[in-house]
């Protein structure tokens, strides 16, 4: 049943009936969602061992062991060994680590998820000389109740988080040392709250000391922070309400503070970080050396980032480095310490471009090491005995990854390491002693392999996975349809982006356009990779549309500060007037697109960028489809709005959020929305996408919706449901925007 000027919600579908949709699409939906036809083959979970010299890998229920340079095979740990007393199935493996000796195997399983990633579950360690196997967290531990476990340095000891305590299980005699018993409901330590783990991706918040005597830890006092409820209306004869502690733009952030412990438990010496803990963040935090830490301090407009050293016996801080932007700063997600110490790797954008530079330990020489107008998307591996820094960039295409390397000391020119005749993304785990790797590579049009290489000529020593039946599998559906190219928006700007097109395309005749777009900085869709293959947009192509993305000035690509941060204070405003200038371009650059039938859609930030698409350029889309959108931008956390947008602290920042939310130009709709929603997004907020209803509504505005009760923000849990809102999207598309060619009107 359809919503008629936004009334009722649909119960099951936006269309009357699936039989509008041929049977060869259904059956082909199926295929790609409900079964593991397409399914890309596995590859561990693997860790090196032995300092690169050979690693581990999981294989069935066992552990094996391969030689790195010859490959030889043995079973490391037999699935005999991981089945406790009493069982008669060895324990199912989520993830595992060893100890530096390798003896000792700390696995993770009967894994939960916490928000985003299964991060609690049960833990247990084997002793590989002994062959015990033992559960930690003591005989009364409720099941799946650890998170975060970690061997100390020595091996002798295990720490994790439980209820939001920190604790210390000694190996030899499975002693229990609590180092904090302060957790509730608003306070937690070595964990964190669910803003900070979304946004700045932190969840494991304790460290051990080098030297294990310590662990340093993170405390989340979440007293005064808002609450946004869950409810779930559909699994109990009365709603059952889920709070979160969830800070909305402006609104009031946990108080965040560190300290330092003795493994052997005891009082906590915290340390002197300076300004208020509300309106700061500390996002980082490692050991730099056996006394000292180096931690982020990030200011709440996110504009300055202070490097400091703490004390860890008197918990005194001192700067030693400021990073500073007009916009605003990017955490460095790791620092690499460098000459016994005295010096420390740290990624800026300080002259433009996002860059390498070798600090000393004070902060006093700050010395670019890869110089240049190209950005270092991510650090792979430091090779201090060998002088070389490994790092992934792109600098002369922004859709592909290729590993280089320079020289740590800056004074070479850097070097591709990836094969130059490879085109594509590749990706890399280095070794420990940065002599091999695993290499992933894919194209668009072209699923992974992985390989084992060697360091650093990339020698290729033997594939890993090579996808054969995958590749057989996709290749009738993604035959050569597919195509990256430019187009060139207002102010001269040209843009990334990909375009599907029928497998029978006539470049005779016209054809409706679907974009697909994100829009936001968090992430980047023109990109040369696999990611799935992108089978639903192929099989929407060869039902007679053209499908295409492109990336707007503001998403993550690697083409300078300048392109990534000119959206600042104009989220939604700027990436829809380019989106809307590149549908523009396209079709008229482009005979064989039919500018009458262009649709748009997207999800998450895709979901908000569909709606300003459609509010804002009535007159480029007739048909949009956006799924868990942001209609209200002071609806979202502190953190990423806050970010990209400003505070909201006076009435022109009031102004500067009214202006670029969706909800206030949903007045200019003027073709057929479908919104989607999960009613158990903790994410985005369900509640936006309701009073986005209440306004259309007010408005006398036509449109459509689907909300899948107690879903979360991937719209995946339950059974069928992934397929289910691909089929609504494309019964959707099929109805409001017809497919297949059409002669052009000029004929």
């Amino acid at each position: 049943m359809k919503v008629v000027f936004g009334l009722l919600a649909f119960f099951t579908s936006v269309l009357p009936a699936a039989a509008q949709v041929p049977d060869n699409v259904n059956d082909m939906m199926r295929r790609i969602f409900a079964s593991a036809e397409f399914a890309p083959q596995r590859f561990g979970p693997a860790r090196w061992i032995e300092n690169g010299a050979a690693y581990t890998t999981v294989e069935k229920s066992d552990i094996v062991r391969y030689e790195t340079s010859t490959g030889t095979r043995s079973i490391y740990v037999s699935g005999s060994q991981l089945t406790p007393a009493g069982s008669s199935e060895a324990l199912d493996i989520d993830d595992y680590a060893w100890s530096a000796d390798g003896n000792l195997m700390l696995l993770f399983t009967n894994t939960e998820r916490v928000w985003r990633q299964n991060t609690r579950g049960d833990y247990w360690v084997l002793n590989r000389k002994t062959g015990t196997l033992k559960k930690l967290g003591g005989p009364n531990a409720p099941p799946s109740s650890l998170m975060y476990a970690k061997f100390s340095p020595a091996g002798d000891r295990v720490a994790y988080v439980r209820q939001g305590n920190v604790y210390v299980e000694r190996l030899s005699d499975a002693a229990i040392t609590a180092l904090t018993s302060d957790a509730d409901s608003l306070h937690v330590n070595g964990m964190t709250d669910w803003v900070y783990e979304e946004e700045f991706d932190l969840r494991d918040a304790f460290r051990w000391s080098p030297d294990g005597s310590k662990i340093a830890y993170w405390r989340f006092d979440m007293t005064g922070l808002g609450t946004y409820f869950l409810i779930n209306d559909t699994d109990s004869l009365y709603p059952k309400i889920t709070p979160i502690q969830y800070p909305k733009v402006g609104t009031t952030n946990s108080a965040v503070r560190a300290g330092v412990v003795s493994a052997d438990g005891g009082p906590t010496t915290w340390l002197q970080i300076p300004d208020d803990p509300r309106e700061n963040y500390l996002p980082r935090m490692e050991w730099a050396g056996p006394n000292e830490l180096i931690l982020q301090r990030i200011n709440r407009l996110q504009n300055t980032d202070r490097v400091m050293l703490a004390d860890a016996a008197t918990g005194a801080t001192r700067t030693v480095l400021t990073e500073r932007d007009s916009a605003w700063v990017d955490v460095v997600d790791e620092v690499e310490w460098l000459a016994k110490g005295t010096e420390f790797l740290w990624t800026s954008e300080r002259d433009g471009w996002r860059h390498v530079y070798r600090v000393s330990r004070d902060g006093k020489r700050v010395t670019n090491i890869t110089p240049g107008n190209f950005d270092v998307v991510a650090v792979s591996a430091v090779d201090e005995p060998g002088g070389l820094l490994y790092y992934i960039a792109s600098p002369d295409n922004a859709t592909q990854r290729y590993l280089y390397r320079t020289r740590l000391d800056g004074k070479q020119p850097a070097i591709r390491v990836s094969p130059a005749n490879a085109p594509g993304t590749h990706s890399y785990r280095i070794s420990p002693d940065a002599h091999w790797a695993f290499h992933t590579y894919s194209q668009f049009d072209s699923p992974s392999v992985i390989e084992l290489m060697q360091l650093p000529s990339h020698r290729v020593v033997r594939t890993l996975v090579d996808n054969a039946k995958q590749r057989a599998a996709v290749a009738p559906l993604i035959a050569g349809h597919g195509a990256f190219f430019k187009v060139t928006v207002s102010d001269g700007i040209s843009l990334d982006g990909w375009m599907i097109k029928p497998a029978n395309f006539d470049s005779t005749k016209v054809y409706p356009l679907l974009m697909y777009v994100y829009g936001e900085p968090a992430g980047q869709t023109a990109q040369d990779s696999w990611g799935g293959g992108h089978l639903w947009e192929h099989m929407i192509a060869d039902q007679g549309y053209v499908v295409a993305t492109v990336d707007n000035r503001g998403t993550p690509s690697p083409r300078g500060r300048a392109w990534r941060k000119v959206v600042y204070g104009a989220i939604g405003v700027l990436s829809s007037r380019e989106q809307a200038d590149a549908v523009r371009a396209l079709t008229g650059s482009h005979r064989y697109l039919d500018r009458t039938r262009v649709a748009i859609w997207g999800w998450s930030g895709g979901g908000s960028s569909t709606l300003q698409a459609m509010f804002r350029y009535p007159g480029v889309y007739q048909v949009g489809m956006s799924v868990a959108p942001v209609p209200d931008e002071r609806l979202y956390d502190t953190i990423y709005q806050e970010r990209y947008m400003g505070l909201l602290a006076s009435p022109a920042d009031s102004a500067r959020y009214q202006r670029a939310s969706p909800i206030n130009q949903a007045e200019g709709l003027k073709g057929r929305l479908l919104v989607v929603h999960g009613s158990g997004d903790d994410n985005v907020h369900y509640q936006g996408t309701e009073r986005l209803v209440n306004r259309l509504v007010a408005l006398g505005k036509p449109f459509d919706f689907m909300a899948y009760p107690n879903r979360s923000h991937c719209i995946c849990e339950g059974r069928g449901t992934t397929l289910h809102i691909y089929s609504l999207l494309t019964r959707y598309l099929l109805e409001h925007l017809p497919a297949g060619p059409r002669m052009p009107l000029t004929q």
